[in-house]
């Protein structure tokens, strides 16, 4: 089927099917973390400092984990930060299954996890283009990887709210740690040329300044990010006080909280399925806004409601608006990025999308202590659609931007061909 093309690719398949089994066994931990943490404390700030603890290290070390990128061996890091991350998952499964898990162990293994995410997340991103062999089909490889995630999304939470109703969270822990043998598995099996990188003689800060030189001069990528920065920053907010909306908004238990969380899968899914069916990047910039402001206004509608289904139906729409937005960034991103920089740039990506997250956590876990979850994400959604606005006005300077890159890529066909008519040459793509 076209929607699958990126799957032609050896290398890829393989990575997309471990991948994908990794996933399921991830969303149950992030779930079953959540609501023992929430179980033990009933605190929505420590549910705050969970989500702070496990993704900080992320915007810390981000922009190291994309210098590696650029520089190492990426097929052998992801094996290490994998084999890590399994390791965590078996750790956190033994203290629970002993009855031994307190508050802190869920905070100090999430700070792991979140070290090794800084690593893993750029490397992971970047590797994307050495197993599809090429852009040209970067975008379709983008978006199934998008769609291996939120079908992950859609079935973990739903298994893990059955097994902690049934068993506990211990059980969940135990076999995410068992799931990663899958993606190890399948790293092992792939095959890549090894490339040599222009930036491996540089000293990591020089590179990592020459990063950032590069994303703060660029015109797109710098508002794109910080367009990403502010989605990621909001959506943590509803995110981290799941459990609350569940257990004391909508006076549910774990399969309420799971129920939610597969509902903003679906939307997700929705989102995937459709930019994985587009055959060009062109449009997705002014996705970027509409998608943005399709994630504020439903995030707001969510916060009003105290019915489960109406909850579950607003949540879809959600999560189709803040997966349109974080996959059509990768996409924009990883098109116009030069390849020697593509590491750190994810990296920062990455920062952006998953590094801010734990300060929207912390702030939302503070702020609904004070006023309330619900009305915390209505300050959220008037935030997040400010910023929607504000990068709709720059949509022209940023097409225009862009349209060079689009027009040596062959995606915009030049204007020095002739074929364009005189109104396409004095317009700005829509990009």
């Amino acid at each position: 089927m076209e929607i699958f093309r990126a799957l032609k690719y050896r290398n890829f398949r393989l990575f997309f099917m471990g991948q994908g089994i990794s996933m399921v066994g991830t969303w149950m931990q992030a779930v079953a973390s959540g609501w023992l943490a929430y179980r033990l404390t009933n605190s929505p700030l420590i549910l705050g400092i969970v989500g702070f603890s496990s993704q900080i290290p992320i915007f810390l070390l981000g922009p190291l984990g994309g210098f590696l990128a650029d520089t190492g061996n990426k097929r052998r890091i992801l094996i290490v930060t994998q084999t890590i991350s399994m390791i965590q998952a078996l750790v956190l499964a033994v203290l629970t299954l002993s009855g031994k898990i307190e508050v802190w162990h869920i905070i100090a293994l999430g700070v792991v996890l979140g070290c090794v995410n800084s690593f893993d997340m750029p490397v992971r991103q970047s590797f994307l283009v050495d197993m599809v062999e090429g852009k040209e089909i970067l975008g379709n490889a983008i978006a199934l990887n998008s769609l291996q995630f939120n079908i992950a999304r859609l079935i973990g939470p739903s298994i893990a709210g059955i097994l902690i109703a049934i068993w506990g969270e211990g059980i969940c822990f135990l076999i995410n740690g068992l799931s990663f043998i899958a993606v190890i598995w399948s790293l092992a099996e792939i095959r890549v040329a090894l490339q040599a990188a222009k930036s491996k003689n540089c000293k990591v800060i020089e590179g990592i300044r020459e990063g950032f030189n590069y994303v703060s001069r660029s015109m797109p990528i710098r508002h794109i990010l910080l367009l990403l920065s502010v989605v990621s920053v909001t959506g943590a907010s509803y995110v981290v006080l799941m459990p609350v909306f569940a257990k004391d908004v909508l006076g549910g238990g774990p399969q309420t909280l799971g129920f939610l969380m597969s509902a903003a899968g679906v939307g997700a899914l929705g989102a995937t399925l459709y930019l994985a069916s587009r055959r060009t990047v062109r449009g997705l910039v002014r996705m970027l806004a509409v998608s943005s402001s399709i994630f504020a206004l439903s995030l707001a509608a969510f916060s009003f409601s105290k019915s489960p289904i109406l909850s579950m139906s607003v949540l879809a729409i959600t999560g189709f608006g803040v997966m349109a937005h974080m996959a059509a960034s990768n996409t924009i991103l990883q098109t116009i990025v030069d390849d020697d920089k593509r590491g750190r740039v994810m990296s920062f990506y990455t920062m952006a999308f998953i590094g801010t997250a734990p300060i929207g956590s912390l702030l939302s876990g503070m702020l609904a202590n004070k006023i309330g979850a619900s009305h915390t994400l209505v300050f959220c959604s008037v935030l997040c659609l400010a910023a929607s606005a504000a990068f709709a006005g720059k949509l022209p300077g940023i097409r225009l931007a862009i349209r060079p890159i689009y027009e040596k890529m062959g995606i915009v066909r030049e204007v020095a061909s002739g074929l364009n008519t005189v109104n396409e040459f004095t317009r700005p793509p829509e990009d």
